[in-house]
Order: C-alpha cells, then structure tokens, then sequence
C-alpha cells in the first residue's frame, strides 16, 4: 500500500502544471476515490485538496523568484483563471503578492514534496473484529457541528448538554443491537476532513425499532463494519484511535473504508478522564 502511495505522489509532482484528478491517484493506489482521500489525510495530516495547492504555490514561487514567466503565464500554468485570483493564493500562502515577491525577492513559505514510509515500532497492537450487519436505523437527535481533530469539540459539547438527562435515558430505551446504549455517530463529512469542515452528528441509538416522531433517523444500508477498541485518557484516547486506525491498520490489512456513518460506543470513568472506546468503521475487502 505504501510503495502504491508513493507512485500516486509522484504522480501529483509530475502533474503539477497540469490536471491532477483523484480517480487517476486512486487507480495508481489500487483503492477506491474515497478510501484513496481518506488514507492521505490520515498519513499526510493534511486534505489531499490542500496538499496539491501548497505544492502548487511553492513551485510557482520558485519560478515568481526566478523571473523567466510573467505573472500571469505562471497563474495560467498552475491552474488559476486570472492574475487577481493567482495574487490572492499566493499571498495566502506566501504572506505577500507575486509582484511583490519579484520586486524585493522576499522570503516565501515552502511546502516539501511527501512521500510515505513505514515505520516498525512493535510497541502496540490493536484489538479489532469485523462485523457483517443487516440494515438497521441510528435514532436520537442530530445537529451540524464542525469537525474538530483535537481536543474537546465545545459544538458537541453544547449539543449533548442541551437534550437533557431524561431524553437521553428515553432514547437509550430504544438500544436493541451492537453497539448498545448510547452511541455518538458522524456522517455526511466532507471528503476533505478538513479542520473546521462541518458534519451530521447523531447522539442516539442503533436499532431496528419504530422510530419516535420527536425524533431524529439516519437509516444505514447493511454491510460490513470493521470494530477497534482501546482504553485510555479522554478525548485524546479516542481521536488517537481514528488516526491509527487509517495510520496503522488499514495500510497492514486487506481492507479499504467505504461511505457510510463512523459509530463511537464511549464509557467513561466517574471523573471522566478515562474512556474506553468502541468504534465502528464501515469497510470493504480490497480487490486483489
């Protein structure tokens, strides 16, 4: 899967000047679009989207120093319509416009080129099942909050406090199936997963029951569900397990991430500071 990676990120360099689609990357990585966006980020640490632009403006930084183009021959050459939405990029990355930066020869930023490598710790090992599931229905309440990589996320927060105690335990009543009880799912998320981007988020139950009128449904199709569990300090315990899960135990499995709502079963200590964590990701096999 690295070596496969890495081929796709020779192919981002060598198409920087030109179109860089993400079915092409994918069919180099031998996976499909999704699993393709969703492994970059989690290795790389940053949108494969965003990745492209900064490698993008920093070769065309290069050649702004360099002087040999006019402005707009490299802004048409690294893919934006017009100088003012060239000058605009570029100011975002580098801090100042083209022509300023030929003007003084100032000091611009620099995005390296990635690649990717495996790193053999043996420290750890990861308790994981795969699960097939019928369809079945998510049943709570649902709101639209911003993804949140690290720490406490405040819009989950709010949301989960605002239902109250006794709606809560009303909708646990309704836990007929894996995972039970209460459940914190997150879908519709943008391919990006970018900081900040937003996503469905369901504090409820998965269940085959009528659902209540009051309340908020998500009907998910059957399929098969790889689970990861781990214990250890909250939040970071459970957002460290996401990362290692597209870090580490996809890339040494035969298996790839397919469209569909992440489901987090957490239990936590009386004083909250440790959790132990259960979490469903929706999975197919790899095409050999």
């Amino acid at each position: 899967m690295l070596e496969r990676l890495n081929q796709a990120m020779e192919h981002i360099e060598a198409n920087l000047d030109g179109r860089i689609d993400t079915a092409d990357l994918a069919r180099i990585a031998v996976t499909s679009e999704y699993h393709f966006r969703r492994m970059f980020s989690a290795l790389a640490g940053v949108p494969l989207s965003e990745y492209v632009r900064r490698r993008r403006l920093t070769v065309a930084g290069a050649e702004v120093l360099a002087g040999e183009r006019t402005l707009l021959e490299i802004a048409v050459r690294y893919g934006y319509t017009s100088g003012e939405a060239f000058a605009r990029a570029f100011r975002a990355m580098h801090g100042v416009g083209p022509g300023e930066a030929r003007r003084a020869g100032a000091s611009l930023e620099s995005q390296p080129r990635m690649s990717f490598r495996l790193v053999v710790e043996g420290s750890n090992s990861m308790r994981y099942r795969v699960v097939d599931k019928e369809e079945f229905r998510v049943v709570g309440r649902k709101a639209r909050v911003p993804l949140v990589h690290e720490g406490m996320n405040p819009a989950i927060a709010a949301f989960i406090r605002g239902i109250g105690k006794e709606e809560i335990r009303r909708i646990e009543q309704l836990s007929d199936q894996e995972p039970g009880g209460i459940v914190s799912v997150s879908d519709n998320l943008d391919g990006s997963r970018a900081e900040g981007t937003e996503l469905d988020y369901y504090h409820g139950v998965v269940t085959r029951a009528e659902v209540p009128e009051d309340l908020d449904a998500l009907t998910v199709p059957a399929g098969t569900w790889a689970v990861f569990e781990n214990s250890g300090p909250f939040p970071q315990a459970l957002q460290y397990l996401w990362r290692d899960v597209f870090t580490e135990w996809f890339p040494s499995n035969p298996y790839r991430s397919r469209p569909g709502p992440e489901l987090l079963r957490t239990r936590l200590s009386p004083d909250a500071a440790q959790a132990d964590a259960e979490l469903w990701i929706p999975v197919e096999r790899e095409r050999v």
